[in-house]
């Protein structure tokens, strides 16, 4: 990872364009929206939504009612079966670090995993906990195979845990069926934070460093070797919306260099296309009837 910029990075901005199609299902993630731009740095945040001191419940329960599966595999998915299992990858008195393997997945990648010099391979999910309060609590889960990833605050204490919502690719997006980030091999290590080194498959890397864990945010820091080059997204983010009020994401709400904070917003079904993005949310102001607690996603300090 040599080739990751220093520390007199220029500031960057980005485009973001909405290729989300419309669904009765809220378990399918009919929400793309693509980032592109010539961008070696940025920050990604899971924030609590706006309204989280008014939800006087979490609804966390899944809902298949409008949808043609009910929580098995999705019908039109490849199914590749593997040897399930699980496996404690890293534990100290604050984190731990678990791989997991599932007996059934839609593609059949098993990405070489590497935690602090322990080799390892397979794994469909690598899940990150924090201790808060004496318990562990989930705070990210990423998924080597496809290049997922998901993140969330830790709890409000009132809650038995949260829940996650939007997910996000990170790196050269490509279209197999789905978006997904082809990687080719992944080392993470634990100290003096924790952080994953990941090789993409035609090229390129990415640092991917956990800044932050606490109930306000879970913060990445990503940095690539090298700009995503051409039409393909850096980054896109995958969500899922119905309607307003049953949505793990129903706004966007943006600003340009120049701007004030957030003086651009739009519901989801009217945004299009941004330009010059400096600093991008994708939210909801009011609860959702499914997934409540779900964190806003934001995108911001762009570096070229």
């Amino acid at each position: 990872m040599s080739a990751l910029p220093g520390a007199h990075a220029a500031s960057a901005t980005a485009t973001v364009e909405n290729q989300t199609k419309p669904t009765r299902c809220a378990e399918e993630d009919n929400v793309s929206l693509l980032l592109r731009g010539s961008v070696k740095r940025f920050v990604v945040e899971a924030l609590q939504p706006a309204y989280i001191e008014r939800i006087a419940q979490d609804i966390t329960a899944p809902d298949f009612s409008g949808c043609n599966f009910d929580g098995s595999d999705h019908p039109t998915d490849p199914k590749h079966r593997f040897e399930p299992r699980t496996v404690t990858l890293h534990e100290d008195a604050e984190w731990r670090i678990v791989g997991m393997t599932l007996p059934v997945f839609w593609r059949p990648q098993q990405v070489p995993v590497e935690v602090d010099g322990h080799r390892d391979r397979g794994f469909h999910m690598i899940q990150i906990f924090r201790r808060i309060d004496g318990q562990m609590k989930e705070a990210l889960v990423m998924y080597p195979a496809d290049g997922y990833w998901r993140i969330k605050p830790l709890p409000l204490a009132r809650f038995g845990d949260g829940v996650y919502g939007s997910s996000m690719l990170l790196g050269p997006v490509r279209h197999d069926g789905r978006p997904v980030v082809d990687i080719r091999d992944i080392r993470i290590r634990t100290q003096p934070d924790i952080r994953f080194d990941l090789r993409f498959d035609g090229g390129g890397a990415a640092r991917i460093r956990l800044a932050e864990v606490s109930r306000e945010r879970t913060t990445l820091d990503v940095r690539f070797s090298n700009p995503v080059r051409g039409l393909r997204p850096f980054s896109v983010l995958r969500s899922m919306y119905v309607a307003a009020d049953n949505a793990d994401m129903s706004e966007v709400r943006w600003h340009t260099v120049g701007d004030a904070p957030e003086s651009h917003a739009k519901p989801l079904p009217d945004f299009q296309r941004a330009s010059g993005v400096s600093d991008i949310r994708f939210g909801r102001s009011e609860p959702s009837r499914h997934n409540t607690s779900a964190p806003d996603i934001r995108y911001s300090a762009f570096e070229r």
